[in-house]
């Protein structure tokens, strides 16, 4: 995943909520944070959700190791959360920059493979002609080894977590060399029973 990922000099952040649909919800939680390392971002948990900040490859890489980890159980997972790079009110307080690049958990995560369904939704602020930039990544998905698909309000792709998260990173990040300030809503599920019907 590394040829395809690059750094930023400016925070990006991920707020997210994970929920195992399992009564072992914290020890599933627990078990997957003992094994991502996110010592490269500055990372926050309260009672509703967890918020990561920093480079935006150790954003991704620490978003879509908790999910995996948590995904490879079997258990039923879901993730929801929110990309965001450029917010004019952000500081570069609470966050970790550094010149490694590298994502830390990647060689895990490769050792993983797990298949999942998401929709996200790209919002390139304070740019009129929105919509054209949100083709142009929904267009470039569809080669990125992920199948894509329309649904009302969103962009779904499906395929192996790295994928899917590859292919979110790259839209993020292609836009965000555009666009000063940009927000990426996203929800990815895995292991749903309704897969087995």
């Amino acid at each position: 995943m590394s040829n395809d990922r690059c750094g930023t000099s400016r925070i990006a952040g991920c707020q997210f909520t994970l929920f195992p649909m399992s009564d072992k919800f914290a020890d599933i939680i627990l078990r997957a944070l003992e094994e991502v390392d996110t010592s490269m971002v500055w990372k926050d948990t309260d009672d509703v959700s967890t918020c990561v900040r920093g480079d935006m490859v150790h954003v991704f890489d620490v978003t879509e190791a908790l999910f995996l980890h948590t995904a490879k159980t079997g258990e039923h997972v879901a993730m929801s959360g929110t990309f965001s790079i450029g917010c004019p009110r952000d500081t570069d307080a609470d966050s970790y920059m550094d010149e490694v690049v590298i994502p830390l958990n990647e060689t895990k995560s490769n050792a993983v493979s797990q298949k999942a369904g998401c929709k996200f939704s790209l919002y390139p602020m304070g740019r009129e002609d929105y919509m054209d930039a949100i083709y142009e990544q929904i267009d470039l998905s569809k080669h990125r080894n992920v199948e894509v698909s329309a649904v009302h309000y969103a962009t779904r792709l499906d395929g192996d977590v790295k994928d899917v998260f590859r292919a979110l990173q790259q839209s993020f990040d292609r836009v965000q060399e555009k666009v000063s300030h940009v927000t990426m809503t996203f929800t990815i599920s895995a292991n749903s029973p309704s897969n087995n019907d």
